[in-house]
């Protein structure tokens, strides 16, 4: 067997459960990880490591470990030239600034001179600095949105996904620094053309590029065939199939999702009848 490759994922919480889920799609079958710091697959050629998210950074720097699930946003909080090979599109975010919803806020220039708690000061400190503008960086680690509660600032800024933490807070978002999602991002000490990372990778990208895709069949008059075909966008050309009935024809192709939803109506109007869709379990171009 080849040299396990080694992948650190967050030891906990919000990419934890998403990143086992990618492994898991993607044939990767780990023993039970119960309490354990390290685990095997069974079935590929893969040791991960379950860490601190904010170690992650330093152990991929170091060479300890090859690749690692991460949030884009922490590796640019921390500077790291490390390489990001691959997007993930899941756990997104954004780092944003908020203020007690009774603040008056009007713009940047609003910030000056103020208390803001944050676990990203680097961030927030370039933010600043390009808007010319100077504040007060508390360093908070924990529960920053808590801070203008108890007296420690005037603003927060945090990771936010959908808000309800700003809103039960009784905060409201007012500055989007920055957005991120997890990547997959590569130790500098690691060759990005090994064969262990490439073929890793191949396995990733047919589970990220059959999530954003849709496989559709639909029953089309051949008279507005030529029409709906225009319609599709999908992959080179749809797959058209004769029908019992020869004045009709059945269609088959794999288009996104959201361009799905841009034409739906359109091929109805086209006279497309039948229409069903399935999710597409992997993608391989």
């Amino acid at each position: 067997m080849k040299e396990r490759l080694k992948l650190a994922i967050q030891k906990s919480g919000r990419l934890h459960e998403d990143s086992i889920a990618l492994l898991k799609e993607s044939g990767i079958s780990l023993f039970n990880g119960k309490d354990q710091l390290k685990v095997q697959s069974h079935n590929y050629p893969l040791e991960v490591y379950y860490l601190r998210n904010g170690d992650i950074p330093n152990y991929l720097k170091d060479g300890v470990v090859d690749l690692a699930i991460i949030g884009e946003n922490l590796l640019i909080e921390k500077g790291d030239p490390i390489p990001i090979i691959e997007q993930l599109g899941f756990s997104k975010c954004r780092v944003s600034i908020a203020v007690p919803k009774g603040t008056r806020y009007e713009s940047i220039k609003d910030l000056s001179q103020k208390r803001i708690a944050t676990s990203y000061p680097n961030t927030v400190q370039r933010f600043l600095s390009e808007k010319g503008i100077q504040a007060d960086i508390h360093i908070i680690n924990g529960s920053v949105e808590i801070a203008p509660n108890i007296g420690l600032s005037d603003a927060v800024c945090d990771i936010v996904s959908s808000g309800s933490t700003l809103f039960k807070n009784n905060l409201k978002e007012v500055e989007i620094l920055l957005k991120s999602q997890a990547v997959l991002a590569l130790s500098p000490a690691v060759n990005p053309k090994d064969e262990r990372v490439v073929d890793l990778l191949f396995r990733l990208r047919g589970v990220l590029r059959a999530r954003g895709h849709k496989y559709i069949l639909m029953n089309v008059p051949k008279e507005r065939l030529e029409a709906v075909i225009k319609l599709l966008p999908g992959m080179r050309s749809p797959s058209v199939l004769p029908l019992a009935n020869e004045n009709w024809v059945s269609v088959h192709t794999v288009i996104e999702e959201h361009t799905f939803w841009e034409v739906i109506e359109q091929l109805k109007e086209n006279g497309a009848e039948g229409i069903l869709v399935s999710s597409i379990e992997k993608m391989f171009l």
